[in-house]
Formats: structure tokens, sequence, C-alpha cells
């Protein structure tokens, strides 16, 4: 692994967390939302009463999204652990080949074989690892995306519930509009993710 490709795998994780704590923040916005939501539509009495079950759902979306995205973060986590681990048995590896070239015909050279050996060996297996991480990661952030597109789904729902109202119509209207702009941008966030990690080179 050349640094090129080292800096692309440090870059993408940090990418990736970066993304993630937004993705938490507007999750928790949501629920936050549904709070506000559910406030209103006890207020409205029968004139929200079609809107009141929506916020428990829209709810359950936010919960649903945190838990996700807080598994995702660990498996980000252990996906720089992974990258840290790779460059420095990279370093090490081509230290001891660049001293076993050095040590050409010299006394003990073969001792050097079997640390240089393990060296390798690790530091395929952290490719190997890697690669395995990052496939899972990319079918969570797939998994992600389902509360994304439900939650726009509702949006479009509570804007029908919200027109019953009577004077909350604003209100709700206002919670289905931070709704669906919270759900675009937890979808432009996870798309971000998925960038940045194909430009990791994983051919290695």
């Amino acid at each position: 692994m050349n640094v090129g490709q080292t800096k692309s795998k440090f870059v993408a994780v940090a990418s990736i967390a970066a993304e993630l704590s937004a993705v938490m923040d507007v999750a928790k916005e949501i629920s936050l939302a549904a709070a506000n939501a559910k406030a209103i539509a006890f207020r409205a009495g029968e004139k929200a009463k079609g809107f009141q079950p929506i916020t428990d759902f829209i709810n359950e979306l936010a919960k649903e999204t945190i838990d996700l995205v807080f598994t995702i973060n660990q498996h980000a986590l252990s996906l720089y652990q992974l990258t840290v681990n790779e460059h420095r048995m990279t370093e090490a590896y081509n230290k001891f080949v660049l001293v076993s070239v050095l040590a050409k015909g010299v006394t003990y050279e073969e001792s050097l074989e079997e640390p240089m050996n393990r060296s390798k060996e690790e530091m395929l297996e952290c490719r190997r690892s890697f690669k395995l991480k990052v496939a899972q990661l990319l079918d969570q952030l797939e998994e992600v995306m389902h509360p994304a597109r439900a939650a726009r789904v509702i949006a479009a729902n509570s804007r029908i519930e919200a027109s019953q109202a009577g004077e909350y119509l604003q209100s709700l209207q206002a919670v289905a509009e931070s709704v669906d702009n919270a759900a675009q941008v937890i979808h432009d966030n996870v798309q971000r993710c998925r960038a940045a990690l194909s430009v990791v080179d994983l051919t290695e």
C-alpha cells in the first residue's frame, strides 16, 4: 500500500464519520419534531385525530435511524483502526524487505524471514478485513435509507392530515416539512458516505 492509498482510506473513513454524525443530528431533530407534533395534535383534538398516530411513526423512524447510525459508527471506528493497523504492518513489512536486501549474504540473514512473513500476513489480513467491513458498511448504509424513504412517505401523509386541522394547519404542515427535509438530508449524507467509500482502492 502506498502513501496515497493509505491517505484515501483515512480520508474515506473520516468523511463517513462526519456524515454519520450529521445523520445522527438530523435523526434527533426528527424525534424532536415528532414530540412537537404530538403536543400540537393533542391540543388540536378531533381536528388532528388522523395526525396523532403519524407522530408515533415519525418517532419510531427517528429511533430506528439513531440505532442504525450508532451501529454504523462503531463499524466505521473499526475501519479506522484497521486502516491504522494496515499502515503500521505495511511500513514494517517494507522495512523488513529493505533490510533483507541490504543483508544479502550476511550471517543470520535467514532470521529476517519469519518476522518479514509474519508482518506481510498481518498486512494482508488487515486488507482482507477492510474489504469485508466495507462491504458490510455498504449494506448498513442501505438499511439507513429505508427509514429515510419511509419518512418521506409519512411526510406526504402528514401534509394531507394537517390540511384537516383548521387553525393548526400551519404548525402541522411545518412538522411535515421538517420531516421531509430531514429525510432528504439523511439520503444525501448516506450517498456521500457511499461516494467516500467508492474512491477507496479495494483491488490491492
